[in-house]
């Protein structure tokens, strides 16, 4: 944060803007957790510096990657203070686990190592490797008190991926919102945040991608579109992160209730929520429960909507939930 606050001093410094300044959008782009990110806003001046310190600020709490971040020393039972960010996170986490019966679980690293989609590389899997794993997946095994978070097991370790895109939108759309900025899109690996028009004075029009086998994530073909003006929504898909092991396809969505990637129809969901880690958690829960049980699920739910792609008999299906009405059917 410190180096943030220094970096922002530079930019007050050397870039004086004028009081006269017109309002234009701007677009950022650049890579964060793994993935991509796009954001477009109206402001008069260009806010990049403090969006990278905001995504800054969330991958130093979050990120498994990085061996200095508060989720990575938990995870080597160092003792740190959890930040702000951290505990949000952990808050919405525990929220949906327990929307979800468990569906949604961010102790579930050890699976997400063992199947190839963390932070080892990928082999042969057991069921007495799994069975050996799923003592230390359960959120209930956590607990987050006094700004530190206690494991009843030392060799729990945790993984937000499933919320952490879905946050840093609601964190970069909170830093524009406190610089003025009233038109804006954020959208990292596919989550979004957008607020108001676009430069063409229209609502924002968000595609959502067709589920097609997509490993190099260069598929753009669209199932539908969004138009909005205030939205926050994510997407959790099969179609991009997956291997082959032998015959078995290897999704990278994994039931922590069981240990094993899902195999069900359920190829995408996308969900809309009342903030973007919100929707991101929810989604992930989706393709974990499945079509009909995650729309159960969504309709529990006051503040969130799900639109669900499925494989059927004469290609996609789509589903979704009573609340959803935010696009047209074709």
């Amino acid at each position: 944060m410190a180096l943030c606050l220094v970096l922002l001093g530079a930019v007050m410094l050397f870039w004086p803007q004028s009081e006269e300044a017109e309002m234009r959008y701007f677009k950022n782009e650049g890579f964060v957790f793994g993935t991509t990110y796009s954001i477009q806003y109206e402001a008069k001046e260009d806010l990049s510096a403090q969006i990278k310190c905001a995504l800054a600020d969330v991958d130093t709490s979050l990120s498994m990657f990085n061996e200095q971040s508060v989720l990575s020393r938990i995870n080597r039972n160092e003792a740190v203070e959890t930040t702000d960010d951290f505990e949000k996170v952990y808050l919405v986490a525990h929220e949906v686990s327990e929307a979800s019966g468990g569906a949604l679980d961010i102790t579930i690293a050890p699976l997400v190592n063992l199947w190839g989609f963390g932070l080892k590389h990928r082999e042969h899997v057991t069921l007495a490797m799994v069975d050996s794993l799923l003592p230390l997946v359960d959120y209930k095994g956590i607990a987050l008190e006094a700004h530190h978070l206690s494991k009843t097991n030392p060799a729990i370790t945790l993984d937000c991926g499933a919320v952490a895109k879905g946050y840093g939108c609601d964190k970069v759309a909170e830093v524009l919102r406190a610089n003025g900025v009233e038109n804006l899109l954020v959208e990292i690996g596919g989550e979004v945040v957008a607020l108001g028009k676009n430069s063409k004075g229209q609502p924002w029009a968000i595609g959502i991608t067709k589920p097609m086998d997509d490993p190099t994530g260069e598929q753009r073909d669209l199932q539908d579109i969004v138009q909005t003006e205030h939205i926050c929504m994510a997407t959790s898909g099969n179609y991009r992160n997956f291997y082959y092991d032998g015959n078995e396809r290897r999704s990278h969505t994994i039931d922590p209730r069981m240990g094993y990637p899902v195999t069900h129809n359920l190829l995408a969901a996308t969900v809309v929520a009342k903030t973007c880690a919100r929707a991101d958690a929810l989604a992930t829960a989706c393709m974990v429960l499945g079509a009909e049980e995650a729309v159960k699920m969504i309709d529990r739910l006051d503040d969130a909507a799900c639109y669900l792609i499925v494989s059927g008999q004469d290609g996609f299906e789509v589903l979704h939930s009573a609340k959803w009405t935010l696009t047209e059917k074709k």
